[in-house]
């Protein structure tokens, strides 16, 4: 059994830390915004799904025009990254503006429902949208990065067997590290990144020490709304076929990263999403082998989420989180 685990080792780190990339990103989204409002935004995963739907729908309208054999394969996608990021951005700015903030005063479970509403308002408006312009809502983008590359571990130790990637996971990889590294820096380095963690500790009294909160929330929400919509796109290329439901599972597996990670814990959620995905993969690759057979890869979510529980059990703020007093 060992000698079996070992060999899938090296895949499962590889696809591990693909997925965990994404589960990071879309959990830094959860944890700015309950950072700030201590508001847990369900709609986070739908800007996810929005971004990878206006990032594919780009690629196709680039296809069909000719652009996309006109210019290299990099270029475009990084120009489809910017738009949808601003886009996506501002999207989210626009739902703080009109779902939360005349609700932000109001007890945390009305704001919750509010955001459970406008994430089942963004599936069914993709959907009709998708149905009504290709006649079918999911939606499959331009075949990109798919050449194939591997990591001879097997010349480290005859125990591990060589583990395969495409360009598009490499791409995605360094991407989610310089969106990783950037905000951190921002959020560290940056005026406007110590006027959130001000807000962030204590709103009243930021907003008398002349930061303007309204203008701070807004930007942590264009920032993790920006950064959802980038990871959306460079899902649908690493994933090829995406679907207006994508956002639910990924976004409630997101949360569960920066809960894991410590919520309100930035560096958190980036650990708690890359643990994720590799306990996941690992679930996915070994499960069967573990239980005798009795259990598939697909109980890999149940597998994932019962090592949440344990760890919540003797660590409830997180694995990275610190135990603080409610805000009264």
């Amino acid at each position: 059994m060992l000698a079996d685990i070992l060999q899938s080792l090296p895949q499962v780190l590889v696809d591990g830390i693909a997925l965990g990339a994404i589960y990071a990103v879309i959990a830094l989204g959860y944890t700015m915004v309950y950072g700030i409002l201590e508001l847990i935004n369900f709609a986070h995963g739908e800007i996810f799904m929005t971004g990878a739907f206006i990032g594919v729908a780009m690629l196709i309208l680039m296809t069909g025009m000719g652009w996309l054999a006109a210019m290299p394969a990099i270029l475009a996608l990084i120009l489809v990254l910017v738009v949808t990021s601003i886009l996506t951005g501002f999207m989210g700015v626009g739902i703080e503006r009109m779902a939360y903030r005349p609700l932000r005063n109001s007890p945390k479970l009305i704001t919750l429902i509010s955001a459970i509403g406008v994430s089942f308002l963004l599936q069914d408006l993709v959907r009709f949208i998708t149905e009504y312009k290709r006649g079918n809502y999911i939606l499959t983008g331009p075949s990109m990065f798919n050449e194939q590359f591997s990591i001879k571990f097997s010349s480290i130790s005859s125990s591990f067997s060589d583990a395969f990637f495409k360009t598009s996971t490499l791409i995605l990889i360094i991407a989610v590290v310089i969106m990783m590294i950037g905000l951190d820096f921002f959020v560290n380095k940056t005026k406007w990144g110590m006027a959130m963690r001000a807000v962030a500790q204590d709103r009243e009294t930021a907003s008398l020490m002349s930061i303007n909160v309204n203008r701070v929330i807004s930007l942590t929400f264009f920032i993790g709304s920006a950064l959802g919509g980038a990871t959306g796109v460079l899902f649908a290329v690493q994933y090829g076929t995406i679907d207006p439901y994508i956002g639910f599972i990924l976004g409630l597996k997101a949360f569960t990263a920066a809960v894991l990670g410590g919520i309100g814990n930035i560096r958190g959620a980036m650990a708690g999403g890359l643990m994720l995905g590799i306990l996941e993969m690992f679930a996915a690759a070994n499960l069967q082998l573990l239980t005798g057979g009795i259990f598939g890869a697909e109980y890999k979510d149940v597998f994932a989420f019962a090592i949440l529980i344990v760890v919540l059990i003797f660590k409830p703020e997180g694995l990275f989180g610190k135990a603080v007093t409610e805000k009264v």
